[in-house]
């Protein structure tokens, strides 16, 4: 993993967690860039059957640490309390038309599960009929009324160099943004597989890029991180500390 890497000085940059920084907040941080949302975010979800109060266990996609206690934070500011485990069955089972009674019998009714990037993306235009997705970056919205950042770029405090490291991330991350249609549809084009052209059209991508995601990371966001720090240290995710950035 990249967390793993960079925390062992094999990297000296990477776009990480911003749960890594939390964990161990060591590192400078590259000002002005993040992966966030304002709202909805469209790839980090839960996806679930019934009321999601009524859920009993939520599966977990383990590579997001960010997510996960995202989730757990969410789900304990609510009240509630389904039994968090680790993915061990794959995608839940799903049906032509809404929830077999073998499902529904089986108890898988009150299963959910926790899912992250592509796979939440093909899972809601494949089944958006059968299940309800619980967006954890509207959730995020409504109960503190901030940004949530996901990721940042993360600097190892010996690097000698940071600032003009920093200077060109943020150079490459406007030009991108500037020809963002180009990008998209280089990307579109060079997708092979049908199915997944349909599922990440033109269309798709340039209302996920333009809608669902933001890549400042300025004082709304800062604020935003610093309020999931507070609410992980709350809910006993971390310790509790003066969290401070070191910006680059």
């Amino acid at each position: 993993m990249l967390c793993e890497r960079l925390a062992k000085g094999e990297l000296d940059v990477a776009l990480v967690s911003s749960f890594e920084f939390l964990r161990n907040p060591i590192y400078r941080i590259v000002d002005e860039v993040s992966i966030s949302s304002d709202g909805s975010v469209y790839s980090v979800v839960v996806a679930h059957r019934g009321d999601i109060s009524e859920i009993k266990e939520i599966e977990l996609d383990p590579a997001s640490q960010t997510a996960v206690n995202l989730l757990r934070c969410l789900l304990a500011e609510r009240g509630l309390k389904p039994r968090l485990i680790r993915r061990s069955t794959g995608i839940l089972p799903v049906g032509p038309a809404g929830v077999s009674p073998a499902v529904a019998k089986s108890g898988l009714v009150r299963r959910a599960q926790l899912l992250i990037g592509d796979q939440a993306i093909r899972f809601r235009q494949k089944h958006a009929d059968e299940f309800q997705f619980w967006d954890l970056g509207w959730q995020w919205k409504k109960l503190v009324g901030l940004p949530f950042v996901y990721a940042l770029w993360l600097i190892r405090p010996e690097l000698a160099d940071a600032k003009q490291i920093a200077n060109r991330l943020r150079t490459l991350r406007d030009r991108n943004l500037a020809n963002l249609e180009e990008l998209i549809s280089e990307v579109v084009a060079g997708v092979a597989d049908p199915g997944d052209r349909k599922e990440f059209d033109y269309q798709f991508c340039a209302r996920y890029y333009r809608k669902h995601l933001r890549f400042s990371f300025g004082e709304e966001e800062k604020e935003g991180l610093r309020t999931f720090a507070k609410l992980c240290a709350k809910h006993g995710l971390l310790e509790k500390c003066d969290l401070r950035f070191d910006l680059v």
